[in-house]
């Protein structure tokens, strides 16, 4: 029951991911990279610092402070900073599609690194998402905008940041607590993202921004919140090959959000394809463990 209730924390977690890159993608015009990255991970930080302090979680161990702030760094700024070029350049479905790639990057850190055993279910179990996530949005493959190819290039490059925050942030979350963990590494990343965007002048385009985008904004931050909270308390529970098979759902949810926006049609391609990521993370969940 650890391992589902891991897997179903990871699937809440990687729909709210979804329905991000669709906000991401509307922001994108009157914000840089650095900006959006700032309104996500310190409105976020924002939201998170308060509720670990009343909860009083079990902070990481002092020796152990370095290297949850250079996850934390790796992940919610350089991740992130590189997810945000990556939608400028393509669809957020699009985008999606290769952040969907999360389940193979992962299996192949994990197994670098000795953390997780490859088997012939997980691979089939991840192979049968992924498709199915390609079946999802084969109908719109072609209608792709121009220079697409370098946002699914540069996303591609940013899933292998988010495998090795997967694979190696386990041990350091064993050792303290999924929140206070989560804490740290999203401070530190805060830090450096503001550091970045006062040097770059970033936050000069909150002046032009409309109510709507600050909406926007503030969605992106407290449900970007709300998303790594679940993610971390998911890593806690399942394997990350498990967890990180879930990303195949976040192409689907980013399609139903737009088809929700600006009615985008849901074709039978989607209905298919989300059948067989559910098929997919089945199979790869539901193996035995040895003796």
């Amino acid at each position: 029951m650890g391992e589902w209730a891991g897997v179903a924390i990871a699937l809440a977690s990687s729909s709210l991911g979804g329905t991000a890159a669709a906000i991401t993608r509307y922001l994108v015009g009157g914000a840089d990279p650095v900006l959006l990255a700032i309104l996500r991970w310190g409105i976020g930080f924002l939201c998170l610092l308060p509720c670990a302090l009343l909860l009083g979680v079990r902070w990481p161990q002092r020796p152990d402070w370095p290297a949850v702030a250079l996850l934390g760094i790796c992940f919610f700024g350089l991740f992130f900073i590189l997810y945000n070029i990556a939608v400028s350049y393509t669809t957020a479905a699009r985008a999606s599609l290769a952040l969907a790639t999360l389940p193979l990057h992962t299996m192949v850190v994990g197994a670098i690194l000795g953390v997780e055993r490859l088997t012939a279910r997980k691979i089939i179990g991840v192979g049968i998402a992924v498709l199915g996530v390609a079946a999802a949005l084969a109908a719109g493959l072609a209608q792709r905008p121009p220079g697409a190819w370098r946002g699914e290039l540069i996303m591609t490059g940013a899933v292998f940041c988010m495998a090795f925050y997967n694979v190696l942030s386990r041990p350091l979350m064993q050792r303290s607590s999924a929140l206070g963990f989560l804490t740290v590494g999203m401070g530190a990343g805060a830090v450096v993202l503001v550091l970045a965007g006062l040097v770059k002048g970033s936050f000069a385009a909150l002046d032009h921004f409309t109510t709507a985008q600050w909406i926007a904004g503030i969605y992106l931050g407290a449900g970007g919140a709300l998303a790594f909270i679940l993610w971390v308390m998911a890593l806690a529970r399942a394997t990350p090959t498990r967890v990180a098979n879930t990303m195949t759902v976040n192409p689907i949810a980013a399609t139903l959000l737009a088809a929700l926006l600006i009615g985008e049609p849901i074709t039978p391609n989607l209905l298919v394809g989300l059948l067989a990521v559910f098929a997919g993370i089945w199979i790869a969940t539901s193996e035995a463990k040895p003796a």
